[in-house]
């Protein structure tokens, strides 16, 4: 299955994050300073002069990562090549976590597959230790030949998830009407690759192929952009919408052509109606 983004001027997005309104920190990532490598011995490296850093999982143990820092609103960027050839019944994670019991989560997890079958890419926001809101969806290019961004865009009105700067999701605050939103509780960055064959690809019809092991997803160009508000910055301000008119079509089409799941349409899930978010669509999803 072969995707493109013709029509779309590359998919270049402009105009997403108002910066105008927020002070801004930038910090530019060497995974030596920023991160410990957290699980798996050996099968977790950081090489290149903390430029570069390699997850891989054998039939003994996948590994993993986590960020020295935390952090409560703000930008998120990594470019990750993802396990090349049969990666079916692996899972490459990457997300932001709170701790505890009535943790707060945004996450991606890219979920391995046959080769020459997409990657699905599945996504989910926990707030006060409940998830249940995922969306999925396929990607246009092959995300195994390349380096691609993927980042999270993290203020107090929403939760944008991009790749290579296009909208795929964005969860908005819907406190007004009784959902909780994750703004109070710092996250860490975290990520695994791990063997979840018995759910990951086609529901765990497809198992890992360990011939083909050690499977391996390369990790760089880590940013990190915090956002703060001040007491001299307008509350609209704050909040004013991250998305353009442009943004706003190219979430639409992602939405339209690539989505595979979504939570607020499974009907078998949810037979007593439908979470509360769901219920305006245009505007909360």
């Amino acid at each position: 299955m072969a995707f493109s983004c013709i029509g779309f001027s590359g998919c270049v997005l402009v105009g997403l994050v108002v910066v105008s309104s927020l002070v801004v920190a930038t910090s530019a990532g060497n995974f030596y300073q920023d991160f410990d490598l957290t699980w798996g011995d050996n099968r977790a490296k950081v090489f290149k002069g903390g430029q570069l850093l390699s997850l891989s999982l054998d039939r003994v143990s996948g590994s993993g990562f986590r960020s020295k820092n935390e952090y409560l609103f703000g930008r998120i960027d990594m470019q990750l090549k993802l396990v090349a050839g049969n990666s079916a019944g692996t899972v490459t994670a990457y997300y932001l976590s709170s701790q505890g019991p009535t943790h707060d989560e945004i996450d991606f997890e890219f979920l391995g597959n046959l080769s020459g079958d997409p990657y699905i890419v599945h996504t989910n926001v926990f707030t006060q230790g409940k998830g249940n809101r995922e969306q999925q969806f396929y990607l246009w290019f092959d995300p195994t030949r390349n380096f691609h961004t993927y980042s999270v865009i993290w203020k107090p009105q929403h939760i944008i998830f991009l790749v290579d700067n296009i909208p795929l999701r964005v969860f908005k605050n819907a406190e007004s009407i009784g959902v909780p939103f994750p703004k109070s509780q710092p996250m860490k960055i975290y990520s695994s690759l791990w063997n979840a064959d018995d759910w990951a690809t086609r529901g765990g019809l497809v198992k890992a192929d360990w011939t083909k092991a050690p499977f391996t997803a390369y990790y760089r160009n880590f940013n990190a952009t915090a956002f703060k508000s001040t007491s001299s910055l307008s509350d609209s301000a704050w909040k004013t919408n991250a998305l353009d008119a442009p943004g706003r079509r190219r979430l639409r089409w992602v939405q339209k052509y690539f989505m595979i799941y979504n939570y607020c349409t499974d009907l078998k899930r949810f037979p007593q109606g439908f979470p509360p978010e769901c219920s305006s669509r245009s505007r909360f999803l």
